[in-house]
């Protein structure tokens, strides 16, 4: 029988993390390894992914892809088959999140009302097809074996709505709007976990979501005390807060859990 500890091991498994260079990618590239997990390293800087790989270690692997591209995901897959023989894990975190050059411009083109086609394109493309594709080509390779565990990054503005009053300055002015590109995407990321969880549950595929409320990444005091404001915990997520709940459905100790979506927000969405 299993001990507790033996239900969380990736010993022998095998992960690929897209938007592995990102914040949370690193953590998640980590909180894997640290669990006995061979990590791909996957994001957009080939060269990039290898210089992190080697700073991983534990036989980690860096692979340059461009998951809006079905072929480059494909490449990824047979990267990933030809350096390890298997992949047991998808981690589809890769995601694009509004950037603007200036304040000024953010708080014109982020408003819904002008919010630029493109952008909204570009979400689309990255965090919706993006993680359809990986989780349709590994996905399928998983599903052959017999076995595997998708977890797809979504958001708590995949839940409920943004809260625009937390990127109100002290003096009440506002360069930034959230926009309806992220919330968009990321509630279509928990419906497309949800079908992926029916579809391949009879061949011994999981599929969950987690969502993770706000991160603790340098932001202006003025936010992160607007943020904690609306927090039950008081406080934002640090980085590797997600780490527990990654390996959770990573492993065996989660092996009765699909379609489900775990929500690590510090209790943002519990009121």
């Amino acid at each position: 029988m299993s001990s507790g500890r033996d239900l969380f091991s990736l010993n022998d498994r095998v992960a690929i993390v897209t938007g592995a260079l990102g914040l949370l990618g690193k953590n998640h590239c980590r909180a894997l390894r640290d669990a006995g997990a061979t990590v791909i390293v996957a994001d957009l800087n080939g060269k990039a992914c290898e210089g992190f790989a080697a700073e991983l270690g534990g036989g980690a692997l860096g692979v340059g892809v461009d998951i809006t591209q079905r072929a480059s995901v494909e490449s990824l897959l047979r990267s990933a088959l030809s350096a390890r023989g298997h992949v047991d894990v998808l981690v589809n975190n890769a995601a694009v999140n509004d950037m603007f050059e200036s304040p000024t411009a953010g708080a014109e083109l982020s408003k819904f009302e002008n919010y630029p086609l493109e952008l909204w394109q570009k979400s689309l493309d990255v965090n919706v097809t993006g993680t359809f594709l990986c989780a349709q080509v590994i996905g399928a390779e998983m599903a052959r074996r017999g076995q595997g565990s998708i977890i797809n990054i979504a958001s708590t503005y995949g839940i409920v709505a943004p809260d625009q009053s937390i990127y109100k300055k002290p003096d009440g002015s506002q360069s930034f709007f959230k926009s309806a590109s992220y919330p968009t995407t990321k509630g279509a990321v928990i419906a497309l976990t949800r079908f992926i969880a029916t579809y391949w549950g009879e061949k011994g595929v999981r599929c969950n979501a987690i969502s993770p409320g706000g991160v603790e990444n340098a932001q202006d005091e003025y936010f992160v005390k607007n943020y904690a404001a609306k927090t039950p915990l008081g406080r934002m997520s640090r980085p590797t807060e997600l780490a527990g709940a990654l390996v959770f459905l990573a492993s065996e100790a989660s092996s009765y859990v699909t379609g489900s979506n775990v929500v690590v927000d510090g209790g943002w969405t519990a009121w």
